[in-house]
């Protein structure tokens, strides 16, 4: 056992109590025993800095399905940790719970999830605290965990290597409406992507910046604009609540974490219809997949009253992975749509299935595709045509462009 008090802990309830009942009785313990849940807690605090040391994103524990483990992910990988001791359910349990206010934990009881993020001083030796995202859910009728390192850099946009012209589009100097979408599987550096963004235009413009998140990951300092963060569930009660009350706080530049849903999806693309300049996020693997995306969540009938208003509305879409480099670290590859006027034709008249075609000869607009970037990284020697090949949206297309490009 890690915890001094697991043993004494677990004769205090019948050994086939298990569930929530279980869960319930471990934190009734560290309740009314504030030793037990501070030494909890410094044990996280010790997984924190491992983690932090080597260089993990993620860690995960807890539920059956850690068999007992630590797992970190690094550079793109999730392994267990043959290094670190193995923790009874009961331990990794307590861990979790000793992190949580009660209202967290009223909240995971219910809802069988929770999402925050925390602040902490992983040693005597640092200045700042660190950042995390964490997600403590139920799992096979158990407490499981996954926390996310936030890193305080927020990389210069300028180490994206976005064209000149689509960085104008994404600076409120250049253009001062409409919808911008960063989109991409869970782990893409999605997150990275909107805070180089969200500091560029802090640094640049005289502006209110609204952001609003579950959980709010970085923390911008105010600088020539006001940023004012919203965390959902602590802030704001979601993500379309926030929106249309952002509307009322005279921002130029609102920030939406994630548009989850159909109604949040409308809110968004009216806050943009009514002269605002709007980020977001969605968990798409491509640009063209992405307005697909937002047209499907709407019912047939209403479809063509959101392709028309989408057509209006939106501007850049950046779709992005992160691949394994040569390095062993990770690489950001990307697709990058410009909206103009024969794209909007084309959303407008329904035919989206034309769009790839226009982004593949868009180079002068600032456009690229998912296949066209890798193929510009296997160029340079960061990546090998494996990995392109392995990553690519398009075997073919990709195998086509190789081959060519010898």
């Amino acid at each position: 056992m890690n915890l001094s008090f697991i043993a004494e802990l677990q004769t205090q309830f019948p050994e086939f109590l298990f569930g929530l009942s279980r869960i319930k009785n471990i934190d009734k313990a560290l309740t009314e025993n504030a030793n037990w849940k501070k030494e909890a807690f410094e044990e996280l605090r010790k997984l924190f800095l491992y983690m932090k040391k080597t260089n993990a994103s993620d860690i995960d524990f807890g539920g059956v399905r850690a068999n007992n483990f630590i797992w970190f992910r690094t550079f793109g990988d999730k392994k267990p940790c043959p290094e670190l001791p193995k923790y009874h359910i009961d331990e990794t349990t307590a861990i979790a719970l000793s992190i949580l206010s009660d209202e967290q934990k009223e909240q995971l009881f219910e809802n069988k999830s929770v999402d925050f993020s925390l602040s902490l001083l992983l040693s005597e030796h640092e200045n700042a605290p660190q950042r995390l995202r964490g997600n403590i859910y139920f799992e096979s009728n158990s407490i499981a965990v996954n926390f996310r390192i936030i890193h305080q850099k927020i990389f210069p946009i300028e180490t994206f290597r976005f064209p000149e012209n689509i960085l104008k589009r994404l600076d409120l100097r250049f253009e001062k409406s409409g919808l911008f979408l960063i989109t991409g599987i869970t782990g893409s550096g999605k997150s990275s992507t909107l805070d180089a963004i969200i500091n560029m235009n802090n640094i640049h413009n005289n502006a209110h910046i609204t952001i609003i998140g579950n959980p709010i990951e970085q923390m911008h300092k105010s600088q020539k604009s006001i940023v004012c963060h919203r965390e959902v569930g602590q802030d704001v009660l979601g993500f379309r609540q926030g929106t249309i009350q952002a509307l009322r706080q005279d921002p130029d530049i609102i920030v939406i974490g994630e548009m989850r849903d159909a109604e949040t999806i409308a809110t968004v693309l009216e806050v943009t219809d009514s002269g605002h300049k709007a980020f977001s996020t969605l968990h798409t693997s491509s640009t063209v997949e992405t307005i697909h995306r937002i047209i499907g969540e709407f019912p047939p009938e209403e479809q063509e009253r959101i392709r028309f208003r989408l057509a209006d509305t939106l501007k850049v879409v950046i779709s992005q992975k992160l691949v394994p480099n040569v390095e062993g670290k990770v690489t950001l590859a990307k697709e990058v749509l410009s909206v103009d006027f024969s794209i909007q034709a084309a959303i407008r008249n329904n035919n989206i299935s034309e769009i790839f075609q226009m982004i593949t000869q868009g180079k002068a607009k600032g456009m690229f595709t998912l296949q066209q970037d890798l193929l510009a990284l296997v160029k340079r020697g960061e990546i090998t045509q494996e990995t392109a090949l392995g990553y690519c949206n398009n075997r073919k297309i990709m195998s086509q462009l190789l081959h060519y490009n010898r």
